[in-house]
């Protein structure tokens, strides 16, 4: 069942989203070679409690942090440990918050200093599919129009999507109705309708989109461990269109880059 917010939920969950793009920001400062995923997700947590909200992830399906953090071929829910970060490598982190009831949840895949070519495009294809699909996110469409311009842009480079991980609905729960593929046929699915919430996180791999799990339990990688990409945004459905209530500015702002993929979608 769709649980659809009013006005006044809207601007809560916003509150909630708008600490993890803060988290994520003040992360993408201390993020270099040399630093262990434990020790900035023990960061995260500080943040996150200093801002009045609770680590979304800690605990939650028993999950043992505060972020997942997902390096390589990890595609996601990696699990953070002592082990250093390397200069060239990439990571998601993947994070949430939850305030007055309400999460946020969103992501962002980070070069660890100079990354290749190859790697480099993966993630800009990867962080523009997230648009397009967030594109169609609004009145009359459904959940397939978002899966279809996800998958059709990403393939389009050769790129695999993959199939076993969605993005979700969102709200007083992490996750709500509806399930949000990366891929499917237009027209199908779902009907959107005002006041929806979700999450929207296209994983993308640079070759096939066949995943495995580790033995943790948790740790999702790609089978032919080449690397993979996840980008992810908490978005509403405001006067029929799509409004981000989650933003990458503070990961600009830290990291100096000046973009404005997010202008057509703000309140």
């Amino acid at each position: 069942m769709i649980i659809t917010k009013t006005p006044e939920e809207i601007e809560l969950m916003r509150e909630s989203a708008l600490i993890v793009s803060k988290t994520l920001g003040m992360l993408a400062k201390e993020l270099k070679p040399g630093v262990s995923t434990i020790a900035l997700d023990r960061l995260a947590e500080e943040f996150i409690r200093d801002h009045g909200a609770v680590p979304g992830f800690l605990g939650l399906y028993d999950f043992p942090n505060s972020l997942c953090m997902s390096p390589n071929a990890q595609v996601v829910h990696g699990i953070p440990n002592q082990k250093p970060l390397e200069e060239g490598e990439i990571i998601s982190i993947d994070c949430g918050a939850l305030k007055n009831n309400y999460y946020g949840d969103h992501a962002y895949t980070f070069k660890v200093g100079e990354v290749s070519p190859e790697v480099d495009k993966l993630l800009e294809v990867t962080k523009a599919s997230l648009y397009k699909g967030i594109d169609q996110f609004k009145a009359g469409n459904r959940v397939g129009d978002v899966g279809f311009a996800i998958q059709k842009y990403a393939e389009k480079h050769g790129y695999g999507v993959v199939r076993e991980l969605v993005g979700h609905g969102i709200g007083q729960t992490m996750h709500e109705d509806p399930e949000m593929p990366n891929y499917g046929k237009r027209g199908r699915g779902k009907k959107f309708i005002e006041g929806m919430t979700v999450a929207i996180e296209p994983m993308v791999n640079l070759g096939t989109k066949d995943i495995k799990q580790l033995p943790d339990g948790w740790t999702i990688l790609t089978s032919d461990l080449k690397p993979s990409a996840h980008f992810e945004h908490d978005v509403a459905l405001v006067d029929g269109k799509p409004k981000l209530l989650s933003t990458f500015d503070y990961i600009h702002e830290a990291l100096g880059i000046e973009s404005d993929e997010e202008d057509p979608y703000r309140f």
